[in-house]
C-alpha cells in the first residue's frame, strides 16, 4: 500500500509521510541523556503524540533506555481536584509493561 498523509491520530512511517521525531524535538535527546524533563505543548493535530511515539521506540531500540508513554489525559476529568486528577495519573502505572499490566510501550 503506498504512503500517504494522515491527519488523523497518530503516524506510521511505513504507512504515512512523516518527518523523523529527532528532527522535530532536536533538543529532547539532550535532556534524556542528562536524565532532565522536558514538557512537548502544542496544539491539537501538530503530531505530539506521533514524534513521542516514534522517540520511544528509538529509545528502545538503542538498548540503553526502555520508553514508556504514561498519560495526562486521564486526569482531565478530575480539573477541580487536583488529588484525584494525580490519583487517576499514577494509577495507570501499575498497566504499564514490567508491572503486570498491558498500557502501551515502544
Amino acid at each position: 500500500m503506498p504512503r500517504w498523509f494522515n491527519t488523523a491520530g497518530p503516524c506510521r512511517p511505513d504507512h504515512h509521510y512523516m518527518l523523523p521525531a529527532m528532527r522535530r524535538l532536536p533538543e529532547v535527546r539532550r535532556l534524556i541523556d542528562q536524565e532532565g524533563y522536558f514538557v512537548v505543548h502544542a496544539p491539537r493535530q501538530v503530531g505530539r503524540t506521533t514524534a513521542l511515539l516514534s522517540l520511544a521506540q528509538e529509545l528502545t531500540s538503542e538498548g540503553r533506555y526502555v520508553a514508556a508513554l504514561v498519560s495526562m489525559e486521564v486526569g482531565a476529568a478530575f480539573h477541580d481536584d487536583i488529588g484525584a486528577a494525580e490519583a487517576a495519573i499514577l494509577g495507570e502505572i501499575p498497566r504499564l509493561p514490567g508491572a503486570g499490566g498491558t498500557a502501551r510501550c515502544a
